[in-house]
């Protein structure tokens, strides 16, 4: 069978190995970001309709997935924004009921968790990584280039909205446009923002890849480890290509000892322990890697989470 909506499976730095289900037509979206791989949007809307057969998607789905493929995830997205199919809940639902043992994720810049019925499909899923690149009219104006009436203050209520009532896995991403959306006054207002809505994770993202936009340039590291340890004691992690966490030595021996010093007390996921710890989810989990090389870290997975323990 060839596919029309699905993708991959390819290998995603956020979740990892990854089957796409497309499911909006390139490029329908209400924002039109100037840093977005898939290019300008060339249908600017807020409908939300049936822009997919969900019929057809599900079809293709139950063929894929009826050869019991390996994956670590099943992931709505779209070449725009998947909450604007209004067959999303009939989708993800048709995975969880058919094939439960794989985790699904939503790809969604965010801009719809303000709608009940939205929401609602969104707590089908296992994990929801929405996009929040700016507070400010101005920055959301010139970073994001939304449909005329969208607002960001109703946005980021929106998503904090979700987050209090959400059970899954959050993991809000900012993508980080060099002298647009760095400056001290939005990156205050982005902290102040992501404190509210208190993701499980941040991950700052940049370009790595052409953009909508030629004149976008990619942050540089020194650049993101800064943004990152701004925002900080949000659980913070760097996942621009670009960016590799240093390896943990024997240098961190103060990381080390306060993760040993937690683990002993209570079982922790990385993100729990970016928090105890101060530091950005990258460090922390380098540092757990080297634990967990040297045996003094357990790792046990639980309801699809990753918690380590004191070995």
């Amino acid at each position: 069978m060839s596919y029309t909506y699905l993708f991959g499976p390819v290998a995603s730095r956020r979740l990892g190995l990854s089957l796409g289900v497309d499911i909006v037509p390139a490029k329908v979206c209400n924002l039109n970001c100037v840093y977005c791989e898939c290019g300008k949007t060339t249908v600017l809307s807020a409908e939300r309709k049936e822009w997919a057969p969900p019929l057809a998607i599900i079809a293709e789905l139950s063929d894929f997935l009826a050869t019991s493929p390996k994956l670590d995830v099943v992931t709505i997205t779209g070449s725009g924004e998947p909450t604007l199919n209004t067959g999303i809940d009939a989708v993800v639902s048709f995975v969880k009921q058919s094939f439960p043992g794989y985790t699904t994720a939503l790809l969604t810049n965010g801009t719809l968790l303000s709608l009940p019925e939205v929401r609602r499909a969104a707590h089908l899923f296992d994990c929801v990584l929405p996009s929040l690149d700016a507070v400010s009219d101005e920055t959301f104006s010139k970073v994001n280039r939304p449909l005329r009436g969208l607002d960001s203050a109703a946005i980021i209520a929106g998503i904090a909205q979700f987050a209090r009532e959400y059970k899954g896995r959050l993991w809000l991403e900012v993508f980080i446009v060099p002298g647009v959306n760095d400056s001290l006054n939005e990156l205050a207002l982005l902290k102040g923002a992501i404190l509210s809505i208190a993701p499980g994770r941040v991950q700052l993202n940049t370009l790595d890849r052409p953009g909508a936009s030629a004149s976008v340039r990619p942050a540089t590291t020194a650049e993101l480890l800064d943004i990152a340890n701004f925002l900080r004691p949000a659980p913070v992690e760097i996942i621009s290509r670009a960016y590799t966490a240093p390896a943990a030595s024997v240098g961190d021996s103060a990381l080390a000892s306060t993760i040993l010093a937690t683990l002993r007390r209570r079982p922790c996921t990385v993100e729990d322990l970016a928090v105890t710890t101060g530091r950005p989810i990258n460090d922390t989990a380098s540092a757990l890697s080297l634990l967990v090389k040297r045996g003094g870290v357990s790792v046990r997975i639980v309801a699809g989470d990753r918690f380590y323990g004191a070995a």
